[in-house]
């Protein structure tokens, strides 16, 4: 299916600012937190604070990558600067993994022996992260609509308000009937959560670190679209692969007919535009063969075994 390349509708700039000031709020409310939680004792609060920051590292990326992107391809990469998004995702994410695990050991810790909680600053730091996450799912839900990564943070911090919600229901039972275990139950329950976002969202970008082919097209769906093309015998060697997040590229070999190959810069004209049409698959290259030398028992997917048969390169 072809991916959908919708754009935002604010400015560069506009954006630029909103996603700013989502980080320098979710800085500040990380800050307090933690001071917060060393003060009051919680460590559901300090817990809570971590995701906060979290938050802020993953906006801190998405406005990196908003700069980045826009610097065009050099001698240097010559496949542009998109993917550093995704390798600092994978940091991000890793780091979650980390953090949730270290909250779950230390909150099962306190569960055995809670300490004293003063739940008042719980509370009160609470009610400012609810009031922060619900600013920073504002500031771009309407800029979630033209972009993944924007649209994963909008719905990150949106679920942080629920966290938080809950952050201040522990702190509220402390202070009316000093259930001190329900902080540390609280902080196994967003570490739980931290880490069940971490592992659904990583294999994303692992997967395109790993050059996987892209989860919404079709591969196979590809090759049949272009093996029915007339003047193509057949394809093979195929790589389908992301280069950046809204970028699908393709490349292999193409067999073509006797008669296809009269018509080559036909037939590749028409498997470009069918490619793009249908499947959004904007970047292809495709090595044309003819029938009477194509490689033999050559593989679908992979790269090509050496042949001393003569090929034809048309990029």
């Amino acid at each position: 299916m072809p991916h959908d390349h919708g754009h935002e509708h604010i400015g560069p700039q506009s954006g630029d600012r909103r996603v700013s000031i989502a980080i320098w709020a979710n800085g500040l409310l990380t800050a307090a937190q933690i001071l917060g939680g060393i003060l009051s004792g919680s460590l559901a609060l300090i817990a809570d604070a971590l995701h906060n920051f979290s938050d802020m590292a993953a906006l801190a990326i998405a406005y990196a990558a908003r700069k980045i992107a826009r610097r065009p391809a050099d001698k240097r990469m010559t496949f542009g600067y998109g993917r550093i998004e995704i390798v600092a995702a994978l940091i991000n994410y890793t780091t979650l993994i980390l953090i949730g695990l270290y909250f779950i050991y230390e909150g099962g810790m306190r569960l055995i022996d809670p300490p004293e909680v003063a739940g008042w600053t719980v509370v009160i730091l609470g009610g400012v992260a609810l009031a922060i996450d619900t600013l920073t799912a504002l500031l771009t839900y309407s800029m979630q609509k033209g972009s993944v990564n924007i649209r994963a943070l909008f719905l990150h911090n949106l679920s942080d308000a629920f966290a938080s919600i809950a952050v201040v229901v522990g702190g509220t039972l402390i202070l009316l009937y000093d259930m001190r275990w329900v902080d540390p139950a609280v902080t196994i329950g967003i570490a739980a959560y931290l880490l069940y976002l971490a592992f659904t969202e990583i294999g994303t970008p692992i997967r395109t670190l790993m050059l996987g082919s892209p989860p919404d097209i079709d591969g196979a769906a590809v090759i049949e679209a272009m093996r029915n093309r007339d003047g193509v015998q057949d394809v093979h060697h195929v790589h389908l692969w992301q280069m950046q997040e809204h970028e699908a590229a393709l490349d292999c070999h193409v067999v073509l007919t006797g008669a296809g190959w009269a018509r080559l810069e036909d037939i590749k004209a028409d498997l470009k535009d069918a490619l793009q049409s249908r499947f959004g698959i904007a970047h292809s290259t495709l090595e044309f063969e003819h029938a009477d030398r194509a490689h033999e028992n050559a593989g679908l997917y992979g790269h090509p075994e050496p042949a001393d048969k003569e090929d034809t390169d048309v990029h």
